[in-house]
């Protein structure tokens, strides 16, 4: 939604993730197009107008212990929008999120948190598993922690914290909000965009197949993807890759475990109560704590 504003620049590679140098590539090798320096890195932005603002929009950066301190570094003047979601359902949506990614291959979120301690040491991670650290789940939602480093290397004005039911209700009202956060202006119409719904992967076997014929891993992959590459430009090739997996490998999810999501609540209560006072709201009542 972003995008659509005159003013705002951001590059076709949505999550540069450049910054969180604390988390790189298992195997890098496998991932192509993510920028490897800081040159690499900022031509990202080099066709962005004088009067456009370039963001990064790395999900990354939150969980990272190092990105802040190098966006600071990089920008003192830099802008974070950072968008929280209760820990319960957003633990549920990435878990679904990670096995589309490839990142994770326990469909039973309960039982791929309880791998956590083992995947600290380097066990039990899937083969195609790129970054370890997204598997340690209980580190994504200690919200006061990954804020409270920002709050040490920028002002507290420059970082602005959205509540994800929030955005949820309001689409373009909150991104008017952000826009004049952001200094350019929040009267525009704003199409609302759907992004990033909750999928469930229908087969994982299907799934890799898909993603190693879009990668050019396989032998057939690799001719199909070097005549595509000569003949398709990347956008289309990309919409066309993001349908054939909507329909053929995902499926919607399944309804949320309440045993599960009650048992979450229960142990990340704490967390809960101590970012809404640390952001000065009660998420407690509002998250149903």
């Amino acid at each position: 939604m972003l995008r659509q504003h005159p003013r705002i620049y951001l590059p076709e590679l949505k999550e540069p993730m450049f910054l969180a140098q604390d988390m790189p590539l298992r195997q890098p090798a496998l991932v192509q197009g993510l920028p490897e320096s800081l040159d690499e890195y900022l031509q990202l932005f080099g066709t962005a107008r004088a009067d456009q603002i370039a963001g990064d929009a790395s999900t990354l950066y939150l969980l990272s212990t190092v990105a802040a301190s190098e966006i600071a570094s990089l920008n003192r003047k830099a802008k974070i929008v950072a968008i929280f979601r209760e820990p319960a359902a957003f633990l549920r949506s990435f878990h679904l999120e990670s096995i589309r990614a490839h990142n994770e291959d326990v469909k039973d979120l309960r039982r791929a948190m309880a791998l956590e301690h083992e995947r600290r040491v380097g066990e039990a991670l899937p083969k195609g598993c790129l970054r370890p650290e997204l598997l340690f789940y209980s580190r994504h939602v200690r919200y006061t922690e990954q804020l409270t480093r920002f709050h040490r290397v920028l002002p507290a004005e420059q970082i602005m914290v959205i509540i994800y039911d929030d955005f949820l209700a309001d689409n373009v009202g909150t991104v008017t909000k952000v826009l004049g956060f952001l200094g350019v202006g929040g009267q525009m119409d704003i199409a609302e965009v759907r992004a990033n719904a909750t999928r469930a992967v229908r087969s994982p076997r299907v799934a890799n197949w898909v993603q190693r014929l879009w990668a050019g891993t396989s032998p057939v992959g690799h001719v199909l993807k070097s005549t595509a590459t000569a003949v398709v430009p990347r956008r289309l090739r990309r919409a066309v890759v993001a349908r054939m997996m909507d329909v053929v490998v995902f499926g919607d999810a399944p309804p949320p475990d309440a045993e599960l999501m009650a048992e979450l609540r229960a142990r990340f209560r704490g967390e809960v109560e101590q970012f809404g006072q640390y952001i000065g709201r009660d998420l407690v009542a509002q998250w149903g704590y």
